[in-house]
């Protein structure tokens, strides 16, 4: 049943992100509002591509939930490059465009950031992927009686006992112990 959700959702969530796209082709970008609503529809379908992954069971079942650490250690970081890059790339001034431009000239980056132009739709669907990717899911919470101990695991999957400490340490002019032989080899 899993494998089928997980599956079911992400062939759903796949469609709408085509669709999304398909509307952003048809939008254009010739003025600055056009080409953020072009680029927006991308990022949005990176973006539920990401969240199927939620939807669809992937992970533990709970509530979805902003994940931090990812939220500040990877995604801000993208979203820096990325809407540089963007901003560089919008058709007219505007939005900080000649801003984006003059300190990329000043720092010297202006030409790796050119080199970015034919791929900001690729750009903006990952930006919306790992925005996506800031989401987690908290897990099943599982309700327990009063004074009710939570569930051991099994005694196969429990770790060997520590030797205590209390143990008598063998004589030191005791032979050492041998290994039983099963009488084989």
């Amino acid at each position: 049943m899993y494998g089928l959700t997980r599956a079911t959702v992400t062939l759903i969530s796949a469609a709408i992100a085509g669709l999304l796209i398909w509307l952003a082709t048809q939008i254009g970008s010739g003025s600055n509002g056009e080409y953020w609503a072009t680029y927006g529809l991308v990022a949005a379908a990176g973006l539920v591509m990401a969240l199927s992954q939620l939807l669809g069971g992937w992970t533990k079942w709970g509530w979805p939930r902003i994940s931090i650490s990812v939220l500040l250690w990877a995604f801000i970081p993208v979203a820096i490059v990325v809407l540089w890059i963007v901003i560089f790339h919008q058709p007219h001034h505007g939005l900080g465009r000649n801003h984006i431009r003059k300190w990329s000239n000043d720092i010297g980056i202006d030409g790796l950031v050119k080199d970015f132009k034919d791929y900001v739709a690729v750009l903006s669907f990952g930006l919306g992927l790992v925005f996506g990717y800031s989401f987690d899911t908290t897990g099943p919470i599982v309700h327990r009686g009063r004074g009710e101990a939570p569930a051991r695991p099994p005694v196969a999957e429990r770790a060997e006992p520590a030797p205590t400490r209390d143990a008598p340490a063998p004589p030191r002019d005791a032979p050492p112990e041998q290994e039983a032989h099963s009488g084989q080899g």
